[in-house]
C-alpha cells in the first residue's frame, strides 16, 4: 500500500483502499520534501513568515519588540519540538540556539486545514481548531463541519500566489489567519472524520489528478479528535489489546490510536515540552470521548510495570 505511513498507529486509516504501487502519497513531512523538490521550502519555516510580511529573523537578529515566538527554522519531526516564547531582550539573548528563528507573537485562534490543490487551485479543504492547554500540549482537536470563508480565501491567495501548477496535499497551521507552519501532506490524526469515500478521493488525487469526494458525504457535524498526554520520563507499555478494542467498539468513537513505539526508547520520540503523547481518541461526541480518554488513562497505569519496592527497616516507634 504505497500511502507511505510511518505510524503503525495509523495505518487503519488506509489498508483497505486500494492504490496503486507506484502512487506514493506522504503523510510524513521527510517523504514529501525528498519527493517534491520544487516545493520543499515550504518546510523553511522563516521563509513562511517572510512570505506573508510577519515581524520575524533568524537568531542573532535583534527583535525590536517582544514578546516573539521562538522555534527551529526546520522541524521535520514536528510536535512543537523546540519551541517557546523569549519575554525580554535577557530571555533571548540567554536563550538563542543556532538553526532557530524568532516571529512575531500571533494570538488567536490555533486552526489546523487540510487542502486538496488540483493544478494549482484548491479543490477541497476542512478545518480542525486545537484546543490548548500549553507547552505544546492540546487537550483536543475540534474537526468543523462549517467552513471558514475568511480564512480559506488567505489561505487559497497564498496557494495561488506560490504554488501554481503543484497537484496534491497540503496541511496548513494558523494562528490569527497567519501561517506558522506549512506541509506538503495531510493530518494523517483524523481521516476518519472528513467522511466515507475521502481516503479513496485522495488516491485519485495523486493517481489520476482528479478530486472526486462527494460534498454531500462531507459531515454536517463536528467531529473530535481528544488526545491523552503523559509525563515525559517513563518507559511506557500499551495498554491491553481488549480495553483498546472495547472503546474503539462504541459507536460515538470513529477510531483509537495508540501513538508512540513501544520497542524505541522515549527520547526517540518526538514530542512537544509539556508531555508524550500516549493515545488518540477520533470520536462524535467530545464528552464521550473525554469520558474514553480517561478509560485509557487508567489501563496505561495499570499496564506499567513498577520497580521493585524499597523495604526499610522496621524501627519501635517508627513512624
Amino acid at each position: 500500500m504505497p500511502i507511505v505511513e510511518r505510524d503503525p498507529w495509523r495505518m487503519q486509516y488506509f489498508e483497505a483502499v486500494p492504490c496503486p504501487e507506484d502512487v506514493l502519497i506522504p503523510t510524513e513531512d521527510g517523504d514529501a520534501y525528498r519527493w517534491y523538490p520544487q516545493q520543499r521550502w515550504i518546510y523553511n519555516k522563516l521563509l513562511i513568515a517572510e512570505s506573508q510580511g510577519l515581524d520575524c529573523g533568524p537568531h542573532g537578529l535583534e527583535p525590536e519588540r517582544f514578546p516573539v515566538f521562538s522555534k527551529p527554522i526546520y522541524n521535520m519531526r514536528g510536535m512543537g519540538a523546540g519551541s517557546r516564547v523569549f519575554a525580554d531582550a535577557d530571555d533571548y539573548h540567554a536563550g538563542q540556539l543556532p538553526g532557530h528563528m524568532w516571529s512575531e507573537l500571533l494570538e488567536g485562534e490555533h486552526v489546523s486545514t487540510d487542502v486538496a490543490v488540483l493544478r494549482g487551485t484548491p479543490v477541497w479543504c476542512r478545518h480542525v481548531i486545537g484546543h490548548a492547554v500549553g507547552d505544546g500540549v492540546f487537550d483536543h482537536w475540534t474537526v468543523l463541519a462549517d467552513h471558514k470563508p475568511e480564512l480559506e480565501a488567505y489561505l487559497f491567495a497564498w496557494i495561488g500566489r506560490l504554488f501554481g501548477g503543484y497537484t496534491g496535499m497540503m496541511n496548513f497551521e494558523t494562528i490569527g489567519g497567519r501561517i506558522i507552519e506549512a506541509h506538503l501532506r495531510f493530518a494523517d490524526q483524523w481521516p476518519d472524520l472528513y467522511g466515507p469515500g475521502w481516503v479513496d478521493s485522495l488516491v485519485a488525487l495523486y493517481q489520476r489528478g482528479e478530486w472526486t469526494f462527494r460534498e454531500e458525504d462531507a459531515p454536517t457535524h463536528d467531529g473530535y479528535s481528544v488526545v491523552l498526554f503523559g509525563a515525559h520520563g517513563p518507559v511506557y507499555r500499551p495498554p491491553p489489546a481488549d480495553v483498546v478494542e472495547q472503546i474503539r467498539a462504541q459507536p460515538e468513537v470513529a477510531s483509537v490510536q495508540i501513538t508512540f513505539h513501544p520497542d524505541k526508547p522515549p527520547e526517540q520520540h518526538s514530542m512537544p515540552p509539556g508531555g508524550f503523547r500516549l493515545a488518540i481518541v477520533n470520536c462524535w461526541d467530545l464528552e464521550a470521548g473525554q469520558r474514553y480518554r480517561e478509560q485509557l488513562a487508567l489501563a496505561f497505569w495499570t499496564a506499567q510495570k513498577l520497580g521493585p519496592r524499597r523495604r526499610g527497616r522496621h524501627r519501635q516507634g517508627a513512624a
